[in-house]
């Protein structure tokens, strides 16, 4: 009984030597107050008026106006804010869904298919990481010109189709989560190799695509310069519509930033919902690994 005691005790004793210390929550809170801070100094200023930033007893205590300021972007008809919003959510979702499910299946292609030139053809697909996004602008918009797109959501959606990023994302994850005796076991059983994807390797890849899909959608929400480019304002994105707030004369910095606190509420809406199942899902991968 009394070794036992003392095994419970040690036992105790380790978990509390494990607890992290005063040192690790100051730096968590450091690092959670300055993660929260662009936040609330966006919220000041977009609570205030025009002459918020020119005011040198500035209060940090948020003033009345942000409403109002939300309204007059609302109401604006130069942002046509309710028609961005729209077709930011289309373009993202539409996006993330595409990258996901093609990034998984190249990088279960990549990862547990054999064929000719596989390690050079994945080569080739990280390599094109390096070449700038700039480069590329003026042939793909004389591509959409040529479809006759320019304007068009579809000059947006159809670039981001599948990424560079997520196909080595993938590739690699596969490659240590799904052991070889799964996709085997699927091959004896009969199973063809989409069907062998779609059963075996795509939830078995399920906490890595969530990550590359809510990173992806954030990408494609907070995108400027490529919508910028090939769509007008009749029918822009959230933040090609918010470019107009700073076209003016004189700048309303306080109408601006209640604008890009409206546009970073879905952002919040999906941290709150898909968090915590993105978490599960990376923790339950780490467990079965």
């Amino acid at each position: 009984m009394s070794v036992l005691s003392a095994f419970n005790r040690r036992r105790a004793e380790a978990r509390i030597a494990q607890r992290p210390g005063a040192l690790v929550y100051g730096f968590l809170t450091f690092i959670l107050v300055a993660s929260v801070f662009p936040f609330y100094w966006s919220f000041l200023i977009g609570s205030g008026d025009a002459g918020t930033l020119s005011d040198t007893s500035m209060s940090w205590i948020p003033g009345a106006n942000f409403f109002a300021n939300a309204r007059s972007v609302i109401d604006n008809e130069s942002v046509n804010f309710w028609r961005a919003l729209g077709n930011s959510i289309v373009v993202s979702a539409v996006v993330s869904a595409s990258v996901v499910f093609f990034a998984t299946l190249a990088g279960f292609a990549f990862a547990k298919g054999r064929f000719t030139g596989q390690k050079g053809l994945l080569v080739f697909v990280i390599g094109t990481m390096c070449v700038p996004t700039q480069l590329s602008v003026v042939p793909l918009f004389i591509a959409m010109s040529a479809f006759g797109w320019t304007g068009t959501l579809g000059a947006v959606i159809l670039p981001g189709l599948v990424t560079a990023f997520g196909v080595f994302w993938m590739t690699q994850y596969i490659a240590q989560a799904l052991p070889d005796e799964l996709v085997e076991a699927g091959r004896i059983d009969g199973a063809s190799m989409f069907r062998t994807f779609w059963h075996i390797a795509l939830p078995a890849a399920r906490p890595a695509a969530a990550m590359l899909g809510l990173f992806t959608f954030i990408m494609s929400w907070t995108n400027f310069f490529w919508p910028f480019i090939v769509l007008n304002q009749t029918n822009p994105t959230l933040p090609v519509a918010l470019a107009t707030l700073q076209a003016n004369y004189f700048v309303d910095y306080s109408i601006v930033l209640a604008g890009v606190l409206l546009a970073t509420v879905p952002l919040l809406i999906l941290f709150i919902f898909a968090g915590r199942q993105l978490v599960e899902g990376i923790m339950r991968g780490a467990v079965k690994g």
